[in-house]
């Protein structure tokens, strides 16, 4: 009976998000741009934070694409592992360019608009990168799970085939998360107030603006962040805590290995992690450290992925130390 009335229910409700016939985009014409109120107000501030966070970014895109260039030079990197690190770097790359560039040339702006289609744009990058992460991070769990406890089996079950579905699973399964989310965006009405209060386009200031009633939509953008987040984060707790249990098997120096490399992930894990689930797993409300928030998963977790991942890892050490010694020696001649 309870299935029943779900049913009626929701038969009744979907028009009003997916009105058919229509325009995609017939309630939103009435706003061509929005505009950003940005970090900070005071403009001595904005000049200080653009070096800062130029600074950041730049890092950021180095930091990350010394680890993809070395996984794909290095034949000691070749394990499925690093296949992963890698496509996870050039991941938090595109991730953090979604944001970053339009925030540090809007400190030198006066005026911080983006058009319309470029606030969609940045809202569905933002989550399908971010999607993908989620995905790549459970993927390397699932990796280290098979190789700690079914090291025997690891060269069959992970062989470059199913590396790269993996992968392809995830990119997949990013596109779906954005694109529920931007499809939702895209039923909301904006027809006056087009003030930000954030430094980029995402799904909870952008329901702050919407003349519409958004509970509804609010609600399905909240369970569709949400959930992905939290099944995500359990997927990773369960595989870890599983290879925590079969480490009690192992030598002591088959477990110091382990850890180490499993240490590396789980604080990858909750850095991104943390940050997501404060944010999008509560009521669809804005609050004043969501900026401060934003900060950290778009600019400093994907800044530190690579610093963990390097000092943390006595191969990955070594490849990138022989990476700039032939890249020096290319220089001297």
């Amino acid at each position: 009976m309870y299935g029943i009335f779900s049913f009626i229910s929701f038969q009744i409700t979907l028009p009003k998000i997916f009105p058919p016939g229509g325009d995609i985009m017939a309630n939103t014409h009435n706003v061509t741009e929005f505009i950003f109120l940005g970090l900070y107000p005071d403009p001595k501030v904005q000049k200080v934070c653009f070096v800062i966070f130029l600074l950041l970014y730049t890092a950021i895109v180095l930091g990350n694409f010394i680890i993809v260039l070395t996984v794909m030079t290095s034949r000691s990197l070749s394990s499925p592992m690093y296949f992963f690190l890698s496509s996870l770097s050039f991941v938090e790359i595109c991730y953090s360019s979604t944001t970053a560039p339009k925030l540090i040339s809007d400190f030198l702006a006066e005026r911080k608009a983006i058009s319309l289609w470029g606030c969609m744009s940045q809202v569905f990058f933002t989550h399908f990168f971010g999607g993908v992460e989620m995905f790549l991070l459970t993927v390397m769990a699932y990796d280290r799970y098979v190789a700690i406890c079914k090291p025997l089996h690891y060269a069959t079950i992970m062989n470059g085939q199913v590396c790269a579905f993996l992968v392809g699973v995830a990119g997949a399964g990013g596109f779906v998360h954005s694109s529920a989310q931007i499809l939702l965006i895209f039923r909301l009405s904006f027809c006056g107030p087009n003030v930000i209060d954030h430094y980029f386009c995402d799904v909870l200031p952008l329901l702050k603006l919407a003349c519409s009633d958004t509970f509804l939509i609010g609600l399905l953008m909240v369970a569709n962040g949400g959930t992905l987040s939290v099944v995500s984060f359990l997927v990773l707790l369960v595989s870890y805590a599983v290879i925590l249990l079969h480490l009690r098997t192992q030598s002591s120096e088959g477990r110091r290995k382990a850890l180490s490399t499993c240490g590396s992930h789980i604080a990858v894990v909750t850095l991104f992690f943390g940050p997501c689930l404060f944010i999008y797993l509560r009521p669809s409300t804005i609050l004043p450290v969501d900026k401060v928030v934003a900060v950290f998963y778009t600019g400093i977790t994907p800044l530190l992925n690579p610093v963990i991942y390097s000092l943390r890892n006595a191969e990955m050490k070594k490849a990138v130390k022989r990476l700039w010694i032939r890249t020096v020696k290319l220089e001297e001649k």
